[in-house]
């Protein structure tokens, strides 16, 4: 399960980029993830995507958090329509290029938007118990917010789950670094914490 892995968060021309580049450095965010896509589809295991967009519907919200806000404000995930792919390409909402190809293989799942950081907004657990998923290996952005949602609703649903804590990020603001933060919660929640290395090698192990 990968949340996010657009170019918005990713990619250096991305709105959020600049608070969360650092990180991202840090962790190897990019090529980590790169190999956990190849890995799981090497071991035919189902990859399963829960993007985030908006659209113009969606800016007509009467309330919203501060997150939610200030994604609204950037333009984050923007989207023309749910019914057209008009000014998606190459936008901060499209995939980060260098996952393209493996999301775009005809065999990934990609669920409808889950909207604020959770996935009580889309059909991800749906999708993940149409699979017979008991156990899910979770990466993506952003660590302390959406990663973190999916955890802890997951572990809510009754699921075991891995998260790999270098191929996520956080953002770095005045308050303190939101990576840290969200590895703090992960030890609370998760099953177990795993690098990029030592999921590629239990993914390869078959296990």
């Amino acid at each position: 399960m990968v949340t996010d892995p657009q170019a918005d968060f990713l990619g250096p021309t991305g709105v959020a980029y600049g608070v969360f580049a650092e990180s991202i450095a840090e962790q190897g965010t990019v090529p980590n993830l790169g190999r956990l896509f190849t890995a799981a589809k090497r071991a035919a295991i189902p990859v399963v995507i829960s993007p985030h967009y908006y659209y113009p519907h969606d800016h007509r919200w009467c309330f919203s958090g501060p997150g939610e806000a200030l994604m609204h404000k950037l333009g984050m995930f923007a989207r023309h329509s749910p019914r057209s792919l008009e000014t998606f390409e190459a936008s901060g909402a499209d995939w980060l290029p260098e996952f393209k190809e493996l999301i775009e293989d005809g065999q990934t799942i990609v669920c409808s938007p889950h909207k604020i950081a959770g996935p009580q907004t889309n059909d991800t657990l749906l999708q993940l118990r149409k699979t017979g998923a008991t156990q899910v290996i979770l990466a993506g952005m952003a660590a302390n917010f959406c990663v973190e949602s999916h955890l802890r609703d997951f572990v809510e649903h009754g699921l075991e789950v891995v998260v790999v804590r270098d191929a996520t990020a956080g953002s770095k603001i005045p308050e303190g670094d939101a990576y840290a933060a969200a590895l703090l919660n992960f030890r609370w929640f998760a099953s177990a914490l795993w690098s990029t290395d030592e999921t590629v090698a239990q993914l390869e192990r078959g296990s």
